[in-house]
């Protein structure tokens, strides 16, 4: 792994490699990187990705040279290409980037310096699925067999796209929900009623309903109606297997995607997918770091 643009890229071996260090990692290994420094370049909002990319940082030692998009040259219009390049070019060793157009690493290929993939648009967001990844496996040890449903915004969801392609190939058996306007039928899943399945399942994945994508086409749900529909509710929780788990990437609209006395449930591993987050980005960056010596 000398970069991580997209989840497609990296084989199963990459994957169980990025697990299992991201567990030792978890479980007390110590990695320390001296006079490595890095940038996180992010032009959509976020909370969970930019924190945990940082704190991950900052626990293997790495020097975190600020970047705020509001305040930087991207608002006189340069292009992307000519801020990391700049950034390159004063020292940075690596760079984490957020950006709302799909495939953007695409445009960077002139960079001498790698690039990890902190979400593309609707396009992937490899990181979020190596961490839901890593906490499945803790859970279950295993993906081969596994019945697992992601629920919800699957047409502008970069974290349902990742999770499919990974957990497929893992040999999981991955089926959607979702309403039909925001159903991607390039995706070879075949949708599923919730109801009909969320007493087989291991994993039920819930995804945020992203109004700021949708333009019109959220305006046929109330936040009522999406719920009774489409959500976890408590019902359909008590429905659940006593060893199935609950994901959601957050943020959590709560009683929308899941009911809000459910989001810190037994059977949620929505805080601790955050808690897998840093180990996660941890045995990432120190990969990338490793591998581009």
């Amino acid at each position: 792994m000398k970069h991580l643009h997209s989840i497609t890229a990296l084989s199963n071996q990459d994957i169980m490699d990025t697990i299992h260090r991201a567990i030792a990692l978890k479980n007390g290994k110590m990695l320390h990187y001296g006079n490595i420094f890095t940038a996180n370049l992010f032009f959509e909002n976020s909370t969970r990705t930019k924190c945990s990319f940082e704190m991950a940082e900052r626990k293997l030692g790495l020097q975190v040279i600020p970047f705020d998009t509001s305040t930087s040259s991207v608002s006189k219009g340069e292009s992307l290409y000519d801020t990391c390049k700049t950034l390159e070019a004063i020292g940075c060793d690596v760079l984490v980037i957020r950006h709302p157009e799909n495939e953007y690493y695409k445009q960077l290929e002139g960079l001498n310096i790698p690039i990890i993939n902190g979400g593309d648009g609707s396009g992937q967001h490899p990181t979020q699925c190596l961490l839901d990844l890593m906490t499945i496996y803790e859970e279950f040890g295993k993906f081969e067999g596994l019945e697992v449903i992601i629920c919800g915004d699957i047409l502008n969801s970069r974290v349902a796209r990742s999770n499919y392609y990974a957990l497929t190939n893992l040999g999981a058996n991955v089926r959607f929900v979702a309403p039909e306007i925001w159903q991607d039928h390039s995706l070879p899943a075949s949708y599923v009623q919730i109801d009909d399945v969320i007493n087989k399942v291991d994993v039920c994945m819930l995804l945020r309903v992203q109004h700021e994508r949708h333009g019109d086409t959220n305006k046929g749900f109330s936040k009522e109606s999406y719920n009774a529909q489409f959500g976890l509710t408590k019902a359909r929780y008590d429905h659940l297997k006593d060893t199935a788990i609950v994901l959601h990437p957050a943020p959590v609209n709560r009683d929308v995607e899941i009911d809000s006395d459910l989001v810190e449930a037994p059977k949620s591993r929505i805080f601790k997918q955050m808690e897998n987050g840093v180990f996660t980005r941890m045995s990432i960056l120190s990969q990338v770091l490793e591998n581009n010596r």
